[in-house]
C-alpha cells in the first residue's frame, strides 16, 4: 500500500510540475477551499472542507444524482425485507485503489465502524439506528435497524465504504493520513496546512473523471480565493460572499455559480447553562436579530429566512412556522425583565463562516444590551468545542450552517436537538420522544406531524434560533462545466472542461 501511495504522489506531482501551462489547465483542476480538511477518513469529521475532498476518494452505499434523487452506487438495488431489515445487492466489479475487490465484508466493517461509540464518529447520531449488518454472501448485505427507520437510504448517501483489510492493518490514524478508497480519484499527497492532491483512478468502475490530477488548497481569505481564480491559478473556489460573486460577473475568464442548498443557518444557544438557560433571554435573542437585514441587506445571494430548523429542501419542512419578527424594543424589554442587561457572552466561530454575519449578529445583540465577545478559532478547534463531552463546555452561542446531505429533517434536527447527541445543547424529553417517533415510523404523515410539533416547541422555547436557508456561492473558470447541487457535493467526475 505504501508503494502504491508513494507512486500516486509522484505521479500527481509530476503531472503538476512537468507540464506546460495549457496542459496543466486541461489535466489539473485546482480548487481553493477555506481550510484544509480536518479529516480524510470519511468516518471522521463531518465538515465541508473534509467532505469536498474525501467524497471523491470513496464510493458510498448509495448517492444522489444532480436532481437530488437517490441512485445506486456500491449498492445496485435494495429490498425492504421487514420493517427493520433491508437487503442490499452490491456491485461485483468495484476495486479499491490498492487493487483489492470491494466485498460485503467491507460494507459490514464500515457500518460497524461508524456506529461504534468507541470510534467516536461525529456522524454517529445519523447512523445509530443501524444495529446490525450481516453479509449473506460476497455481494449481499442485510442491515437491521432498531425499529422501522424511514431515513435509512437518505443517511446511507453519506456512508463511505472503507477497505477492512487496510484499516485493520494500518490503524485509524495512519488511514486518515493516507486513505484508500474505491472512488474516481485516489489519494496522492497531503501537505499539511497547504494542500491535498488526488490522482485520477483510471480503473474506476463508474463515470471517469476528465482531470488527471485534482489539487485542493487551503486558502482562508475569500479575497485571495477570488484573486487566485482571476489569475488562473485556481479553477474553482468555494464559500464566496455575494460581493465577491458579483465581482466575477464582469470578468469573461471566470463566472459565479450559485445554488440554494438544504443547509440551514442558525444561532446555537447553550440552553444548559447560564445565561441561556433562561427562556425569556433566549426569546430576546430571537427578537433582536434582523433576519431580513442579514439575508437581503448583507448576503444578497438568494438566502431565505426560515422559522424552523429545516429548509424546503428537507422532508420534514412544515409550512406555517414563521420566524420571530425583528423587534429590538421587545428584546430590550425582555432582557431588562430578566435583569440581564450587560450580560457578557462568548460567540464561537471559525473562518469558514461568513464573518460579516458574525459581526452583524454581534452588533444586533450589543444594540439590545448583550455584550458579545467573538472567539475565532480554526475549524478543528471549533468543532472540538462544539462536541465537547461536557455540555456545559460547548459554546454559549455560535453561528452554524448545518447540512446532512440527506435532505431529511432527521439529519439536522436529531443531531442538533436530541439530548443524546454530542452536538446538542438542549434537553427536552418531549422533543426527544417526537424526534425518535419521526425517525422510527414508515408513515410519512406520522413523521410530518411529529416534526410539526417539534418545530413549534423549538420556536416557543427558542431551543435553537434558525436564521435562513443558505445559498452556496462558488467561483469557477469560465471553461468549467459543472452544476452545483443542493447537497453541496464537489464530484470531480461530474465536472469537465468545455470543448
Amino acid at each position: 500500500m505504501n508503494r502504491f501511495v508513494t507512486g500516486l504522489a509522484a505521479l500527481a506531482l509530476t503531472a503538476i510540475t512537468a507540464t506546460g501551462a495549457l496542459a496543466q489547465a486541461k489535466d489539473t483542476i485546482t480548487i481553493d477551499l477555506v481550510n484544509e480538511p480536518s479529516s480524510l477518513d470519511p468516518h471522521g469529521q463531518w465538515n465541508p472542507d473534509s467532505y469536498y475532498v474525501y467524497r471523491n476518494i470513496f464510493d458510498n452505499m448509495v448517492t444522489r444524482d444532480d436532481a437530488g434523487e437517490i441512485i445506486p452506487q456500491v449498492a445496485t438495488e435494495w429490498e425492504q425485507v421487514s420493517d427493520t431489515e433491508v437487503r442490499f445487492t452490491l456491485r461485483d466489479d468495484i476495486v479499491f485503489h490498492d487493487g483489492t475487490p470491494l466485498t460485503a465484508d467491507d460494507v459490514v466493517f464500515s457500518v460497524a465502524r461508524i456506529t461504534d461509540p468507541g470510534f467516536g464518529s461525529p456522524q454517529l447520531g445519523q447512523f445509530n439506528k443501524i444495529i446490525g449488518a450481516k453479509a449473506e454472501d460476497g455481494h449481499t448485505v442485510v442491515l437491521t435497524t432498531d425499529g422501522p427507520y424511514p431515513v435509512l437510504l437518505a443517511q446511507l448517501v453519506k456512508l463511505s465504504i472503507v477497505p477492512k483489510h487496510v484499516v485493520e492493518e494500518v490503524g485509524n490514524d495512519a488511514f486518515n493520513l493516507a486513505p484508500v478508497g474505491s472512488g474516481p480519484y485516489a489519494f496522492g499527497e497531503w501537505q499539511r496546512g497547504v494542500s491535498v492532491t488526488l490522482a485520477k483512478n483510471d480503473d474506476y468502475w463508474g463515470e471517469p473523471g476528465v482531470f488527471q490530477t485534482a489539487l485542493f488548497r487551503a486558502v482562508p481569505d475569500g479575497a485571495t480565493r477570488v484573486a487566485d481564480l482571476k489569475a488562473g491559478t485556481a479553477d474553482l473556489v468555494v464559500s464566496l460572499d455575494s460581493d465577491q460573486a458579483r465581482e466575477l460577473e464582469t470578468d469573461p475568464r471566470v463566472k459565479p455559480l450559485t445554488v440554494l442548498t438544504e443547509r440551514v443557518a442558525f444561532l446555537g444557544l447553550n440552553t444548559m447553562k447560564p445565561p441561556f438557560d433562561n427562556p425569556d433571554l433566549r426569546k430576546a435573542m430571537a427578537y433582536a436579530l434582523d433576519k431580513e437585514g442579514i439575508t437581503e441587506g448583507l448576503l444578497q445571494g438568494g438566502e431565505t429566512p426560515v422559522g424552523e430548523l429545516a429548509s424546503p429542501a428537507h422532508f420534514g419542512w412544515v409550512d406555517g412556522i414563521e420566524p420571530y419578527p425583528y423587534d429590538p424594543e421587545k428584546a430590550e424589554a425582555l432582557i431588562a425583565e430578566a435583569g440581564a442587561a450587560g450580560t457578557a457572552v462568548t460567540f464561537d466561530t471559525a473562518p469558514v463562516y461568513d464573518q460579516r454575519i458574525v459581526q452583524a449578529v454581534q452588533q444586533m445583540l450589543s444594540d439590545v444590551g448583550i455584550d458579545v465577545e467573538i472567539s475565532l478559532t480554526d475549524m478543528s478547534t471549533y468543532l472540538g468545542k462544539a462536541r465537547s463531552p461536557e455540555v456545559a463546555n460547548r459554546p454559549q452561542i455560535s453561528f452554524g450552517r448545518w447540512s446532512c446531505a440527506c435532505q431529511d429533517a432527521d439529519g439536522i434536527m436529531y443531531p442538533l436537538l436530541h439530548s443524546s447527541s454530542s452536538w446538542s445543547r438542549y434537553q427536552n424529553p418531549e422533543v426527544d420522544a417526537l424526534l425518535d417517533e419521526a425517525r422510527s415510523s414508515l408513515d410519512d404523515e406520522v413523521r410530518l406531524a411529529a416534526y410539526g410539533k417539534v418545530h413549534q416547541i423549538v420556536k416557543d422555547e427558542v431551543a435553537i434560533l434558525p436564521l435562513y436557508q443558505a445559498a452556496a456561492l462558488y467561483g469557477a473558470n469560465a471553461a468549467l462545466e459543472w452544476t452545483p447541487t443542493a447537497n453541496e457535493s464537489l464530484f470531480l467526475n461530474r465536472m469537465s472542461w468545455q470543448d
